[in-house]
């Protein structure tokens, strides 16, 4: 099962504790996937949650989805969702988004 995540772009708050909490409780239910973007605070807190998760159970899986083709070399695991190089710039979030839901079973979000 996969789990994929999506929050604002500021962070009003310390999220870090129930974020790995929802995980954990995910992980116990089955989800070994995860999902999660790379364009603001709360995809930083959850990737942060998602790192301390894979130590303490190693077989999940997460992965950074990219709206956009990388110029640099990255530090975490990637997915560039097929297509997407064909979208225009303006609108590579709105379908990467899109990409994300489709593969989800579960979804925490953070508004």
């Amino acid at each position: 099962m996969v789990c994929t995540f999506f929050g604002h772009r500021d962070l009003y708050e310390d999220v870090s504790a129930p974020l790995y909490h929802a995980i954990r409780q995910l992980i116990e239910k089955g989800v070994t996937t995860f999902y999660v973007g790379h364009n603001g605070a709360f995809d930083r807190a959850v990737l942060g949650a998602l790192k301390k998760a894979k130590t303490a159970y190693p077989q999940i899986r997460y992965a950074v989805v990219l709206a956009y083709l990388p110029t640099e070399q990255q530090d975490e695991p990637t997915v560039y969702p097929e297509g997407l190089e064909q979208a225009p710039r303006r609108f590579a979030i709105d379908r990467r988004n899109r990409w994300m839901v489709k593969q989800a079973d579960f979804v925490i979000t953070y508004v």
